[in-house]
C-alpha cells in the first residue's frame, strides 16, 4: 500500500474530475459503498474458487463473530446496495469510485491498495448498452489524453453454452496437463475457463490451441454480440476479437471487454467489465440484466504520468509580503481576493522571510502570478503583479481592481 504524495495528487484530482463530467454526461449517478462488507458477499458474487476469494481478500471475524471483508472490487458491493434500497425499479446508471483491497504480490501498476472508478447499469439487456459503456470509456481516454490503448472484446455466452464449451475445453486441456502450472490443474477441477486467463508464458502454447468459446454460442447470445461489434464498427472504434478473454471474475456472461496498453508490462489491463445478467438474482434480488467495467486509476496516473499529455492547472498567485505593515495587511488583501473572485487559487506566504527567498518559494510554487505587496505599495493603495510562466513587466494594480484583474475584466 501507498501514499498519494501532494505533488502527486493534481494529477488525481484531475482525472477524477474529468472522469465525473464525462460519467454525469451520460445520465450516470454516483454510489458511495462501504469499505467493509459481509465475506458471503464477494464469496458468492466473485466465485470461491477465484483468486481473489481464495488468495487475495483481507478477511476477518468482527466482535460478533461475523466474517468481515475490506472489498476487492466494487461490483458486488453495488448490487448488494441496490437490492437493499430498491434501486430497480427503472433502469439505473451507477457509478462510484474509491479504493480496493487485494493481498497481491506487489508490482509496477498493482498495489494491495489500489483505486477504482466504475460504472453499473442496471434494467437493461440489449447490445445497445454494451456499446454505450464502450463509448463512455473512449470518451474519457479522450478527455484525459490518453492514447496507445487499444479494444478486446469477447463473448462468454450464457451459462449453458458454457457448460457444454467447458466439458470439450477440460477434455482438451486434461491431453496436456503435463504442461500446466499447479494452479491450472487445479482451476482444471473447479473452472477451467480461468486456465486461460493465465499469464504464465509456458503455458500459451497450449492455451492457443484450446476451443473458442465463439464457437459455441447459440442463436442469442451470438445475435448480441453481432450487433454488439455491429456497433462498434459504426461508432468507428477499433477492436480486436480476443477468443480467450475471459475476465476473472464468475459473474460475466456474454459481453466482456478490456481496453489494454503495452507501457506498463505485465499489469497491462486499464479498464475491464462486460455483463453480468444473473448477478442480481444470484444475491437475491430481482432478475435483473445488468453492465458494468472498472479502471484502474494507478494505471491510468502511471500512463499520464509517463509521457501522456493531461495539462493540469495550479496555482493562480502567490501573495509575496515584505514588511510589518504589508505582511499584516497580506491575509486580509487575499481574503478580500478570494472573495470577490470565487475559485481563485492563491497562496499567500506566511513565515517571513526576504523578499528573494519569498519570490523564489513563488516561482517554484507553480503559480501563473506573484503578487508583490511591501512597504511602498502598501502607501499607494497598489500591488505589483508579475508573471512568472510567461514573459511580461511587472504590472501595478490597484488593489480595488486586483479581482477585476484576475476575471478579465480590468
Amino acid at each position: 500500500m501507498h501514499d498519494i504524495l501532494p505533488e502527486q495528487i493534481s494529477l488525481w484530482q484531475t482525472l477524477e474530475d474529468r472522469a465525473r463530467v464525462v460519467l454525469e454526461g451520460y445520465g450516470y449517478q454516483e454510489l458511495r459503498t462501504p469499505l467493509l462488507e459481509v465475506t458471503e458477499l464477494f464469496a458468492r458474487s466473485i466465485g470461491e474458487v477465484t483468486d481473489i476469494v481464495e488468495k487475495e481478500m483481507y478477511s476477518f471475524d468482527d466482535r460478533n463473530g461475523e466474517s468481515l471483508s475490506l472489498r476487492p472490487e466494487g461490483t458486488a458491493s453495488c448490487v448488494r446496495a441496490a437490492i437493499e434500497h430498491g434501486l430497480f425499479s427503472s433502469p439505473r446508471r451507477l457509478w462510484y469510485r474509491g479504493p480496493m483491497f487485494r493481498h497481491e504480490r506487489p508490482q509496477k501498476g498493482r498495489y494491495r491498495q489500489f483505486h477504482q472508478i466504475g460504472v453499473e447499469v442496471f434494467g437493461l439487456e440489449g447490445p445497445d448498452i454494451d456499446q454505450e459503456v464502450v463509448l463512455l470509456t473512449r470518451r474519457l481516454w479522450n478527455a484525459v489524453g490518453l492514447r496507445g490503448l487499444r479494444l478486446e472484446i469477447n463473448s462468454l455466452g450464457e451459462g449453458e453454452e458454457r457448460a457444454v464449451y467447458c466439458r470439450e475445453l477440460t477434455d482438451y486441456l486434461q491431453r496436456d496437463v503435463q504442461y500446466l502450472d499447479e494452479d491450472s490443474r487445479r482451476r482444471l477441477q473447479t473452472n477451467p475457463l480461468r486456465v486461460l486467463d493465465s499469464k504464465n508464458p509456458d503455458m500459451q502454447e497450449v492455451i492457443a490451441g484450446a476451443p473458442r468459446i465463439l464457437d459455441h454460442l447459440g442463436k442469442e447470445s451470438r445475435e448480441h454480440f453481432d450487433r454488439f461489434c455491429a456497433g462498434l464498427d459504426q461508432a468507428g472504434i477499433g477492436y480486436q476479437v480476443n477468443p480467450r478473454l475471459v475476465r476473472g471474475l464468475d459473474y460475466y456472461n456474454r459481453t466482456v471487454f478490456e481496453w489494454i496498453t503495452d507501457s506498463l508490462g505485465a499489469q497491462g489491463t486499464v479498464c475491464a467489465g462486460g455483463r453480468y445478467d444473473t448477478l442480481v438474482a444470484q444475491l437475491g434480488g430481482p432478475r435483473t440484466p445488468a453492465v458494468g467495467f472498472a479502471l484502474g486509476l494507478e494505471r491510468l496516473v502511471a500512463m499520464l504520468g509517463a509521457g501522456q499529455s493531461l495539462s493540469l492547472d495550479g496555482l493562480d498567485a502567490y501573495l509575496v509580503a515584505v514588511g510589518e505593515a504589508p505582511m499584516a495587511k497580506a491575509l486580509v488583501v487575499a481574503e478580500d481576493l478570494r472573495n470577490a473572485v470565487p475559485g481563485l487559487r492563491l497562496l499567500c506566504h506566511c513565515g517571513g522571510g526576504s523578499f528573494k527567498s519569498q519570490f523564489k518559494k513563488a516561482d517554484r510554487s507553480g503559480a501563473r502570478y506573484a503578487l508583490v505587496l511591501g512597504e511602498g505599495e502598501l502607501e499607494r493603495g497598489i500591488i505589483g503583479v508579475k508573471p512568472l510562466r510567461e514573459a511580461g513587466e511587472q504590472l501595478e494594480v490597484a488593489l480595488e481592481e486586483l479581482p477585476a484583474f484576475f476575471t478579465g475584466k480590468a
